[in-house]
């Protein structure tokens, strides 16, 4: 029986398949041992309401011809604990951009995702927090590095001299006027007070973290970050293409998130 375990001794021309789930969308490629993408990456939107059960389904229909790899590495939009989803904000509404709905978050609750994946591909499979797998792909590995995704909602991960930190939920820390984070900064906010407006939300948030963490680097991503400028993110920053996600579904392996 195929299970989530990690713990396997990898070729050195290891191959994995690198998935990263959205709030708008699903996506996929098979990654080289050199974070190189040797297949198109396919991708399909994100179903609502989405299940546990239906997540499965659809993420074993999108793969189903990228299955001879060695492993699986999953970006998930939520706080993920040992394969565990312990909270989801996206998938915990009956459609996107909508409100929280009670029997979703309750379905997505300690849903063992990377159990669940492992049996449907028969391949070990590791799941993580989406920023955290993408932080994997850029951080230098030096100091207090701070990774921000911008999308349907705010993740974020954190990294000391190379090593990932354990999961933090910070974007659903208090922003302002009643607003997470999570909220104030999320795609639906984007869209409803326009990208001038969006942008410093972002200036202001990027410096209340910097207050909190002092950090010596944060990498912005995310599909929102094209929306920024160089001065939108700030000397220490440095915006990193949404590939990233995937990319780093072969380093996660080795900084064991």
């Amino acid at each position: 029986m195929t299970t989530a375990r990690t713990d396997t001794v990898w070729p050195p021309e290891v191959q994995t398949l690198s998935i990263d789930i959205g709030g708008s969308g699903f996506k996929a490629s098979i990654v080289n041992a050199q974070g190189v993408m040797i297949t198109e990456r396919v991708r399909v939107d994100t179903p609502y309401p989405c299940t546990p059960e239906l997540l499965v389904a659809t993420l074993k229909q999108l793969v189903a011809d990228l299955l001879d790899v060695h492993r699986v590495s999953v970006g998930f939009p939520g706080l993920v604990r040992h394969g565990h989803v312990i909270e989801v904000p996206s998938l915990s509404r009956a459609e996107y951009g909508g409100e929280r709905d009670g029997d979703l978050a309750a379905a997505w609750h300690g849903f063992d995702l990377a159990h669940a994946l492992a049996q449907e591909f028969q391949l070990p499979t590791k799941v993580v927090n989406d920023a955290d797998m993408q932080g994997c792909a850029v951080v230098s590995g030096s100091g207090l590095e701070f990774v921000i995704t911008l999308g349907t909602g705010v993740g974020t991960a954190l990294f000391n001299d190379g090593v990932l930190l354990p999961h933090l939920e910070l974007s659903h820390g208090p922003f302002r006027d009643g607003l997470s984070f999570d909220i104030a900064l999320g795609n639906s906010q984007r869209k409803s007070i326009g990208n001038e407006r969006w942008a410093k939300r972002v200036r202001k948030a990027i410096r209340d973290f910097d207050d909190m963490l002092f950090f010596d680097r944060i990498y912005v991503g995310g599909g929102n970050a094209k929306h920024l400028t160089p001065g939108d993110i700030g000397p220490k920053g440095t915006v990193v293409p949404n590939t990233s996600g995937i990319l780093g579904g072969v380093r996660v392996w080795d900084l064991d998130a």
